[in-house]
């Protein structure tokens, strides 16, 4: 039986709306100098205490509406009021008038991913609460009421950028609500969630507006908008209509229950299979996944997909849809387990760890197999549409007149024409996500794999793409859809269920508590991590420095041992912090063997060509190699047990004394720390860039060496555009979260040097002793 979930119905207002909010008068805003205008003479009020929803097309403008109402973007012309503060006027902006009027405004964007700015949940739903200078006494309980109310109670020790989609909205927002705005901005809040994720951020919503905060929503959910007191659409930068929720048409309530004329039938993900074929296109056998030890993802799951048939994958977030979509495609290999796709061997299960797919057998799945992944903008890599969408046929090997033609009907059978010559980047979330599937569907795949394909996407795009699905169907082609839809889900053949750990789901979820993140049971802090960051900073630099001292071989395992000490009171795996630096330490191993041919002094022990190789330049570079090894393994223990919010404190609190020269100590201390919190999202930005380029058979991945190098240079432009498109995302989050320096921020953790402090840094002193003595002694 599938759930239904009903929203609750809009609040009945006996009371007039008092004073505005936000006043817009003949906006306008362009993003390319006027070329085309996002906004076009847009005229808006908005009471307090309303519920306001605002829909329309990919590229009508909501997005970029929403930004200007909450203060995070000045138009080019017009007039903008923001909780009575003039902010716009006369073709100027008033920055202190901004930045009054961001104080009472919180918003949610599109991709968390982008608007979490540390990497522990607490700290990031504590980040907005400090710059308002709320009393550190206060802000605990803040933070307490903002994660339950999102249903994220018992993560607050937890790593939101490990987090799923969803789980870092529900951050994202429980980060606004520790705010306490007057009026609360959301663009697509609950795109990335399930069911019963978008049931509980609607209460949440509910819950605000009783409590008379503004409410503007944009969304492409007409079950959503209906809940508004207003409905407010946009077409091509203008507002065409603007009235009563009820007198807006609506479609079939989300999570309903599902027609049965398609008979789609739901199974458990651990018994999956279907009898009526022989020879199934895909067959997965006992696989299990995690991406951390002890935290599986995926547990002996078996499953088998028919040639043709068209399966959607259903399930809360976090429970490893994504992940199942990944192993198939080859893009990650599990830990234990057999996968087979179209008679390729993808994984083989040794007895001990599954066998990743052979090289040369890539190019042969990536001939069949096409994947969409879940967040578009980073499969996006050309100049142009067209380009972009060429990319995968190109390299099957079709040019010219074919090639053309073949990019042309894909393009033209989305409905994309017009964005043919446009640059990717320059489009829209939804028109975005449209080019993905088109780059995808040029490749004429066998084997479809769409993850989350009309996420962000208005109704014609979805049609478009519903359409596309049943064609493909006639045509013989396999489809699986990572979907949270359930009306999108009755277009399967079959509906797979995954539950906690991919333990597949047969039940009325809404008679379970299944659909809640499991409550974070987090380990007492480490020796390491529970140092004061201050305390904790400078010990290690100076240890930093003083390996570049060592110069024997007793004081470079001295050294070794000492730092072996230091990785055990971490308790971080020393596998996990080699493979974090593999590349740094290459690179060092590299540079310091080079040193043997330089080095001329003591014993030859071989001649290369007229170049003697003597046991002092091995030693050498034995040296240079230990010390810089040492260097970047105290760097990865200190970055991996103090988080960027602790590093920043730290930082700046040991800058401190120079803010008395007017150095601006708090905002460089932002600024490392926000660096350091953005790398692995940079890092894992390049990791899909090359993942796309492998999943449209790129030689990247299985060219040969020059090949695959030419290729990972074609991806500085699309990571450089990332780069770009995060650190505008960022500043628009420190906007949104009243970010200003100064002091008058106050701090919810408070730094405090205690024993174990004292007993680390005589453990130091002690180890620099004994090196000075080493040093003596030979």
């Amino acid at each position: 039986m599938h759930t239904v979930l009903c929203f609750s119905s809009p609040r009945e207002r006996s009371d007039p709306v008092t004073s505005p909010v936000a006043m817009l008068h003949d906006v306008r805003f362009s993003y390319d100098d006027g070329g085309t205008w996002a906004l076009d003479g847009v005229d808006l009020t908005i009471g307090a205490g309303e519920r306001v929803s605002v829909v329309g097309a990919n590229g009508s403008g909501k997005s970029t509406l929403g930004r200007i109402i909450a203060g995070l973007a000045a138009p080019d012309s017009g007039t903008v009021t923001l909780l009575e503060q003039q902010v716009f006027h006369d073709g100027a902006a008033d920055a202190n008038a901004y930045r009054a009027a961001r104080h009472g405004i919180g918003a949610v964007f599109q991709n968390p991913e982008d608007q979490i700015v540390t990497t522990v949940t607490e700290d990031d739903v504590a980040f907005g609460p400090e710059n308002l200078g709320v009393p550190r006494e206060h802000i605990g309980d803040r933070i307490a009421t903002a994660l339950h109310r999102v249903g994220m109670t018992g993560f607050g020790t937890s790593d939101p950028t490990r987090m799923s989609g969803g789980q870092q909205q529900r951050v994202a927002i429980a980060g606004m609500l520790a705010m306490q705005p007057r009026m609360l901005v959301l663009d697509e809040p609950t795109a990335m969630l399930d069911e019963s994720g978008r049931a509980e951020i609607m209460h949440v919503l509910d819950e605000l507006h009783r409590r008379g905060v503004t409410i503007v929503h944009i969304t492409h959910a007409e079950d959503e908008a209906a809940l508004a007191d207003r409905i407010i659409r946009m077409d091509r930068g203008h507002i065409v209509s603007d009235g009563a929720s009820d007198a807006v048409p609506l479609n079939p309530p989300y999570g309903g229950q599902l027609p049965s004329q398609r008979g789609a039938t739901t199974q458990s993900s651990s018994t999956l299979h279907t009898v009526s074929a022989p020879s199934p296109i895909i067959t997965l056998s006992h696989v299990s996944f995690s991406y951390a030890k002890n935290t599986p993802i995926l547990a002996d799951v078996s499953l088998t997909i028919n040639p043709g048939e068209t399966v959607a994958i259903m399930g809360h977030n976090g429970c490893g849809k994504s992940t199942l979509t990944r192993l198939l495609c080859a893009l990650e290999t599990p830990d234990r387990g057999d996968i087979t796709v179209a008679g390729i061997p993808v994984a083989r299960d040794t007895g001990r760890r599954s066998k990743p797919l052979r090289r040369r057998d890539r190019k042969r799945l990536r001939a069949g197999i096409g994947y969409v992944m879940q967040h578009p903008e980073r499969q996006l890599f050309a100049e142009t549409v067209a380009e972009d969408v060429a990319y995968g046929p190109r390299n099957l090997g079709l040019d010219g007149s074919e090639l053309d033609e073949r990019v042309s009907q894909t393009l033209k059978s989305l409905g994309l024409s017009h964005l043919a010559e446009r640059s990717p980047f320059s489009l829209s979330g939804g028109q975005q996500r449209m080019v993905a599937i088109a780059g995808i569907l040029a490749c004429r795949p066998k084997i479809l794999v769409m993850d989350e394909p009309t996420s962000s996407l208005d109704a014609t795009a979805t049609q478009h793409i519903h359409d596309l699905i049943a064609d493909l169907k006639t045509q013989g082609v396999t489809v699986i859809i990572v979907t949270h839809d359930r009306s999108e889900a009755d277009l399967a053949d079959r509906v797979i269920t995954l539950g906690d750990h991919s333990v597949g789901a047969n039940h009325d979820r809404e008679d379970s508590d299944d659909h809640r993140p499991v409550e974070s049971k987090q380990p007492r802090p480490s020796f390491i991590t529970a140092l004061d960051p201050r305390m904790k900073m400078v010990l290690f630099l100076i240890m930093m420095f003083t390996a570049f001292a060592i110069g024997t071989p007793v004081q470079l395992a001295l050294a070794a041992a000492m730092v072996a000490v230091i990785l055990a009171a971490s308790r971080l795996g020393p596998i996990s912090v080699l493979h974090s630096v593999r590349v740094l330490l290459a690179l060092f191993v590299i540079m310091s063997a080079l040193n043997v041919f330089f080095v001329r002094t003591g014993t030859p022990l071989v001649r290369i060509g007229s170049i003697p190789i003597t046991d002092d330049g091995l030693w050498t570079a034995l040296v240079y190699a230990g010390r810089l090894a040492l260097v970047v393994v105290l760097g990865a223990i200190m970055l991996g047990t103090t988080t960027p919010v602790r590093l920043t404190d730290a930082f700046g609190s040991l800058l401190s004394p120079l803010s008395r020269l007017g150095v601006h100590t708090s905002e460089i201390a932002l600024t490392m720390s926000l660096a350091l919190r953005f790398i692995p999202t940079l890092t894992q930005e390049t990791q899909d860039v090359i993942d796309a380029q492998s999943a449209r058979g790129g030689s990247i991945e299985s060219g040969t060496p020059m090949q695959r190098l030419r290729a990972l240079t074609a991806i500085i432009v699309p990571v450089f555009a990332g780069a770009l498109r995060h650190a505008d995302n960022l500043g628009l989050a420190l906007d949104a979260r009243s970010y200003e320096g100064g002091s008058h921020r106050t701090h919810y953790r408070m730094m405090h040097i205690g024993g174990r402090d004292i007993a680390f840094a005589g453990m130091v002193i002690v180890y620099l002793a004994a090196l000075i003595a080493l040093a003596f002694i030979s």
